[in-house]
């Protein structure tokens, strides 16, 4: 019972990596039912006392196939983690990543991969979890 009460309460945080190659990000691209693909940044939600970067660094490998080191944040946003009738805001923490090699290979939950810049990625369609991209 405690469990499921646990379940439904909003994360603490979202923890999202960027991955830069001069001007551009590596995003994710993640198509649904439909047959719609969305774009979206290798990211975790972070809850309770857990450390929000060695949790990104892990669930960054699991995504992108890149091992990668984390830097500092570089921005700090609002992700909506409730319904869209029901907002629930709590803080996005973008850290920049840095690897020696940046060969993709996303797993199997992603349908690809592409290098955008913000204002090609502002254009295409986003991620619930990359929504603050738009207004970025």
């Amino acid at each position: 019972m405690a469990r499921k009460a646990k379940e439904k309460q909003p994360p603490k945080a979202l923890a999202c990596g960027m991955l830069r190659d001069g001007k551009r990000i590596l995003f994710l691209v993640r198509t649904d039912a439909r047959g719609i693909e969305r774009l979206e940044l290798p990211c975790t939600e972070v809850r309770g006392a857990e450390d929000a970067v060695g949790r990104l660094a892990s669930e960054f490998m699991r995504q992108t196939g890149i091992d990668a080191e984390v830097l500092g944040v570089e921005a700090e946003k609002r992700y909506n983690a409730g319904s869209r009738r029901r907002k629930k805001w709590v803080q996005c923490l973008v850290f920049g990543m840095r690897a020696k090699s940046a060969r993709a290979r996303p797993s199997p939950e992603f349908s690809g991969f592409r290098w955008l810049a913000v204002e090609d990625a502002k254009k295409e369609k986003l991620g619930r979890k990359a929504e603050w991209v738009a207004k970025a």
